[in-house]
């Protein structure tokens, strides 16, 4: 059987996937870098991409989180929907067969 190139044949999956985890990284660490910037601190330049990277991610997960839970939770929230986000969408293209094999198989 023909495999497709590593890196080539899979493009698709490989950004959705890296984009996945580099937004819901990004999450983890814009909540802890929270705990040392003050929120309002515009002039820095680390906080403002952080909030960039992730305010689109967080307002999507804030839609539908109750205001219970607090604004301090929104990032580790939204961090835990897309990593289930990123493991779904792997499935969905491991079925279709998308995915990229590290065995070669028997």
């Amino acid at each position: 059987m023909n495999q497709p190139d590593f890196f080539w044949g899979y493009l698709p999956f490989w950004i959705v996937n890296y984009g996945l985890s580099l937004v819901a990284w990004a999450c983890i660490g814009r909540w802890m870098l929270a705990f040392f910037v003050p929120a309002l601190q515009p002039g820095n330049y680390i906080w403002r991409s952080f909030v960039w990277l992730t305010g689109w991610a967080i307002a999507a997960v804030a839609f539908v989180t109750p205001a219970s839970l607090g604004q301090r939770w929104l990032p580790l929230i939204t961090a835990f929907w897309l990593f289930w986000l990123r493991t779904g969408f792997y499935f969905a293209m491991a079925s279709a067969g998308m995915t990229p094999r590290l065995a070669g198989g028997g």
